[in-house]
């Protein structure tokens, strides 16, 4: 192709990292990371001890009755916006206490800092929505990864989940609109069926549901508010329920992938260390598009995904909401900006009828002479 029959931004140069300097930059960056692991993993145990002091305040008579309900009623925007009116009157009413660990460290700080199991506990005399005492959701980090035609790695990362199973007393009470149920149902053929996941009936009928929840959300949407949206906003599908959370699962990565992966990243590492020129990891928008049919890391769970920010919101509850509960349980107590607001219009008013009352009170001006 000649230079005059490329397009404009095929024609014009744009500023690029130096070549010399651009291995070096990436084996930094992962050397970065990689302390900011080690530094997660050793502070787990430091830590457990300030847990197990706060848990003595949380189980004080005062306290215990609505804390985690009032942690949630002033979480940050990053999960606030996932929590509907009805989950949030699920949560006030029947939660009692919420524990987070990363439960594949051990007492001397050895494991995986970023695998996290959320324990949710639920009253159960007086609840209306559903029967369990306790939900217990594991998250897994694992990572996988492949080699392109071309032999180059490309890789991914993050947290994967099984669902968890919600035994709602009615379908009218669950926010879920049934995905969950779904979701589950699908896990469960799985594991009983075998065979390709996308030719069970139970993956068509979740897929089915899912195009429908998405067509009731976009139909009700605003569509000046949708454009308006960045690109990741998809994540955060509208009218999706906090307690679709349960259904996450993420990529299909299995233990053994995952061990295969970090196997050769540490066989990696130990090669840059030695000052050994190792190849760097594929950019996946640098791929050409004929490469890009014959390979792709994205896999079918992701067309029967419920809630596609699961890792978001998984992270944002352990790093935020877990770790500064004491704060966010006494920001429940400040009044509320709309309150404030509200008050300061009272006093203004009282204000005004206090001048016109005053006004009342004084003898007429006399009326000027001329």
């Amino acid at each position: 192709m000649s230079g005059e029959d490329k397009s404009l931004s095929e024609r014009i140069e744009f500023p690029a990292i130096p070549e010399e300097a651009r291995s070096k930059i990436s084996h930094v960056q992962e050397e970065l990371e990689r302390a900011e692991l080690e530094q997660l993993r050793k502070s787990i145990p430091l830590f457990a001890p300030i847990f197990k002091k706060r848990e003595e305040i949380i189980s004080m008579p005062g306290v215990k009755s609505d804390f985690w309900a009032r942690v949630f009623s002033t979480a940050p925007s990053e999960i606030s916006e996932f929590i509907l009116e009805s989950d949030s009157e699920i949560l006030a009413e029947n939660l009692k206490n919420v524990v987070v660990e990363r439960f594949e460290v051990d007492a001397e700080g050895n494991g995986e800092p970023r695998s996290l199991r959320f324990t949710f506990e639920f009253e159960t005399e007086n609840n209306e929505f559903f029967d369990n005492a306790k939900l217990v959701k594991e998250f897994y980090w694992r990572k996988h990864v492949q080699k392109t035609a071309k032999g180059k790695r490309r890789a991914w990362e993050g947290l994967v989940s099984d669902p968890v199973r919600i035994n709602w007393k009615s379908a009218d009470v669950d926010p879920t609109r049934g995905l969950l149920d779904a979701a589950c149902d699908l896990f469960d053929a799985e594991k009983k069926k075998g065979g390709k996941r996308t030719d069970l009936p139970e993956y068509e009928a979740l897929v089915k549901k899912l195009e429908i929840a998405e067509a009731e959300a976009m139909q009700g949407a605003d569509i000046e508010d949708m454009e308006d949206l960045p690109e990741d906003e998809d994540d955060s599908p509208a009218g999706a329920s906090f307690f679709s959370f349960f259904a996450y699962r993420g990529r299909d990565v299995s233990a053994e992938q995952n061990k295969e992966a970090l196997k050769e990243d540490e066989e990696r590492w130990a090669k840059i260390a030695r000052g050994e020129e190792v190849p760097e990891d594929d950019d996946e928008e640098e791929e050409d598009d004929e490469e890009e049919e014959d390979f792709d890391l994205v896999d079918d769970l992701e067309e029967a995904e419920v809630f596609p920010g699961g890792e978001d919101l998984a992270i944002a509850i352990a790093e935020d909401l877990w770790t500064n509960a004491l704060k966010y349980y006494a920001e429940s107590f400040q009044p509320s900006f709309d309150f404030e607001d509200e008050f300061e219009e009272l006093e203004d008013m009282d204000e005004d009828e206090d001048d016109v009352d005053d006004g009342e009170d004084q003898p007429p001006a006399k009326k000027a002479r001329n």
